[in-house]
């Protein structure tokens, strides 16, 4: 057989806690949407807190917000977990707190 629904590609989905990190490939068909792939790693049986409907995902880094963005060979997805804190409030936090400082 020939012809792109005959190829297979190598691509990753990659999940992170502070405690556990897991890459999983996967050989997918060409044409797979970066959902598919994640639904296929069965990463979700590694750690259940992932709720797919919810979680913000990206390929190397760059956030995808279409989850039927297709794949390319060695594409990475990666599934990000939710902000504990806003990282603007946390600089502007920061930054209150060393003004204090210097005035004392």
């Amino acid at each position: 057989m020939t012809g792109d629904a005959a190829q297979t590609i190598r691509v990753e989905v990659a999940y992170a806690r502070p405690d556990l990190q897991r890459i999983v490939p996967l050989d997918v068909p060409s044409g797979t949407t970066l959902m598919e792939a994640v639904r296929r790693s069965d990463i979700v049986s590694l750690f259940p807190e992932i709720d797919l409907d919810a979680a913000t995902f990206g390929i190397f880094g760059k956030v995808v917000r279409d989850h039927e963005t297709v794949l390319r060979p060695g594409d990475r997805v990666e599934i990000y977990r939710p902000l504990i804190a806003d990282p603007k409030a946390r600089r502007a936090e920061r930054a209150r707190a060393q003004r204090a400082e210097k005035g004392s």
